[in-house]
Formats: C-alpha cells, structure tokens, sequence
C-alpha cells in the first residue's frame, strides 16, 4: 500500500493536496497528489512503497489544516461484485492488518455520497464479522490498535486501508456529529464547540473549560460563540457594537460592550479565554490575536481566518508562520493549530495556547 487517502470539505482538494505535498516534501517523502475537483477526498501516491506508512506514522495528523481524516490505502477496488463484496475487502487487508481496533465503512463528504452511505451502515455488519472470524479485526473494539477504513467513492467501489488510533481523527468520516441547541443565539454555535472538539483533548475540558472562567468574545453579535462560554458558565466580555442575544444577557454572564473588537483593550488581568468571529482580513485578524497573546492578556484564543478565493493553503501558512514568528520573538512559547473544521466554509479556524511567559525559565502562572 503505497497510497495516503486524505478525507477534505468538497471543493477544496487543491488546498489538501497542496498541504501533503508541502508537509511530505518536508520529511523528504515524495510522491504526487491526484485531485478530482468537488470528490471530497485526495489521493497522494509515493514513490517508495513503504513511505505511505512512514507518512502517516510521522506526519501529526494535528499539523494538517485541510485534512479530516488520514489513512494509508492500496489500489481501488473497482466493480465489486453484488454477491460477494466481503471477500474482496478482506482479501485487500489480508497480511497487511492484524487485530485492528475497530471498522469504519465510510464515503465522502458529498451530496452524491449520501445514498451511498445507506449502503455503507448495512455493509458494515457482515463486513466486521467476516474481518473478524479472519484476525483482522479483533472480536471487540480497541482504541489501542490500527483503524480500519474501507472508503466507498461509488458503487462496488473503494479504498481499503488503515489508520493509526494516536495520529488520526477519531470521528467517523473526521466529522464529529453536533446538535444545534434550539436556544442558541446562531448556527455559528457550533464552529465553537466542534473546535472545543477538535482542539482540546477530552480529559482536559475540566481544567481549560472550567466555570467561572473569564473570557473575551470579539465580533460576539448575536452571541454564538458566546453562548458555547456560557454553557460552559464562564464570565464573558462580549464585544461588538451590535446587540446581543436577549436570551445571553440574561444569564448574568455577560458584559456587552459596544466597541469595535480591534480597538477594544481588556481592563482584567485574568482572561483565559479569547475567542473571535469577524469577518475581516486574515491578516487583520492574525495580528489582532498575537497582539493579545504577546501582551499576555488572554492564556488560550480560537478564533477564525476567513480564506480568499486563491491560494487558501498558502495566505493561511504564512499568517500561521507570521504568528509563530512573533511570539518566539517575544520570548513566547505556544502551541497553534489550525483546521478547516466541518461547520467552517471558506474560512480556517485557529488554536493558540500560551505556554510560557515571556521570563525564559519561568512558567505563567496568573491563569
């Protein structure tokens, strides 16, 4: 299997391949990306066979923006027949998985796919017995071991191939499944939780979701990010010269402050979170965030770049670097993701949590 599959948002396959070729290029794997435009998926062939592997071993799966999901495959399965699609796939797997963690029958993000994925639910069934009874799949679910994907692009045809359960996403399709609340604010709600998702591992919610929290919300009108805060019973400083959501302001939770988010400065000194929403610039807005981290007044931010109509993958790396840049200069230590998260559109959003304070050797501990 020499072959990465990389699941992305239709329509931007030439972002995700151009992020592969850079990031392989990078640890000196090379191979080239084919691209179907509006598939939902992008193929990156290597070279050297076993370079797949090497990639998607190395390559933090936390370090790609475009990408949902990351899994090394083989050759297309093509016109597998109606009475027997099992016997292929497992033949596919035979000698290359061993005790797999668990199974996932997936398609693309499409709305071709749909009907599809019908079909992928009840193919799943006799698809992990027969994977099973062969020793590809253990007899229960493992988080410890390879997941096993079998990608379906059409009828009787698919990707087979696996993933590794600490360097790949851990939702079906890379998509996780978000209820939109009935009293929220907005649908942009959920760009928030899905990063809270996404960014911030699970068992550490406790300790960096915590109640009674201080938070900044800039461009907060009508509140969808807001509410997420104060679901979570933070205190927050809601920026933005239009209104908020009645609803919100009767929490008792929430400051408005009608300001514009660029020209509005914090008068607390125990902000944790910032979090941000407008539509501007990227550049505007990555400078805007740095500014805050550098000076110290907020410990983590989420916020989101809206993307232009070209060169999305780079506009995004250099503003990503620009902030990198600036922080080390300042003696500041952070941690900076980015993804195109499932609720996102032409836009990336954006994780960065200070780590140290600008003394080397010396932790910050105000939050």
């Amino acid at each position: 299997m020499n072959k990465v599959l990389l699941y992305c948002r239709q329509g931007f396959e030439k972002e995700c391949a151009a992020e592969i070729t850079d990031k392989a290029t990078q640890r000196e794997v090379f191979g080239f990306a084919r691209v179907k435009e509006d598939s939902g998926y992008v193929l990156f062939e290597c070279y050297q066979h076993e370079d797949a592997d090497k990639l998607v071993r190395e390559l933090p799966f936390s370090e790609l923006i475009f990408a949902r999901q990351m899994v090394v495959v083989g050759e297309l399965l093509r016109d597998l027949p109606p009475e027997d699609r099992v016997s292929p796939v497992v033949g596919m797997l035979t000698g290359v998985v061993e005790k797999g963690g668990e199974l996932r029958v997936e398609v693309p993000d499409t709305n071709q796919s749909k009907e599809l994925l019908k079909f992928c639910r009840k193919f799943t069934v006799p698809l992990r017995a027969s994977l099973r009874s062969s020793n590809i799949l253990l007899n229960y679910e493992s988080a410890k071991r390879p997941v096993v994907h079998v990608f379906f692009i059409a009828p009787g045809c698919c990707y087979v191939g696996y993933s590794y359960p600490d360097n790949n996403s851990t939702f079906f399709m890379g998509i996780p499944r978000l209820k939109f609340p009935s009293d929220a604010p907005s649908r942009s709600t959920l760009k928030l939780e899905e990063a809270f998702h996404v960014f911030i591992p699970a068992d550490e919610w406790d300790e960096r979701l915590a109640s009674g929290m201080y938070a900044v919300d800039l461009g907060a009108c009508p509140g969808g990010w807001t509410y997420q805060l104060v679901q979570r019973s933070m205190m927050v400083d809601a920026i933005d010269n239009g209104p908020m959501a009645p609803s919100l302001m009767d929490t008792g939770q929430v400051t408005h402050h009608r300001e514009d988010g660029f020209k509005y400065r914090p008068t607390r000194t125990n902000i944790y979170w910032l979090v941000c929403d407008m539509v501007e610039k990227p550049v505007r807005v990555a400078n805007l965030m740095t500014e805050w981290l550098v000076n110290g007044w907020c410990r983590e931010a989420i916020f989101n770049l809206k993307l232009p109509m070209k060169k999305r993958y780079e506009e995004v790396s250099q503003n990503l670097a620009m902030m990198n840049e600036k922080l080390k200069a300042s003696g500041i230590n952070a941690q900076i993701n980015a993804r195109q998260l499932y609720h996102d559109r032409e836009e990336v959003t954006v994780h960065v949590r200070r780590i140290w304070s600008a003394t080397p050797g010396r932790r910050d501990e105000r939050y």
